[in-house]
């Protein structure tokens, strides 16, 4: 993940719509890709907090530096 995009977010949901309106989704499919299209982050807090949630728990490798 890289710093936030407008455009990046904004093709993101279009790739997932173009998913979304295939006759062939399953029920779960387009449960699914719905949830992840209504789930794309569209501003910088809420895409931050999402980068935050994911790689909070993550443990640095031993001889990394850290500039914490």
């Amino acid at each position: 993940m890289g710093p936030f995009n407008e455009m990046t977010q904004l093709e993101r949901r279009a790739k997932v719509l173009a998913i979304l309106q295939q006759d062939n989704l399953s029920k779960w499919a387009r449960g699914f890709w719905g949830q992840v299209f209504d789930t794309i982050a569209m501003d910088e807090d809420r895409y931050n907090a999402r980068v935050v949630s994911l790689y909070k728990d993550i443990k640095r490798k031993q001889g990394w530096i850290s500039y914490e």
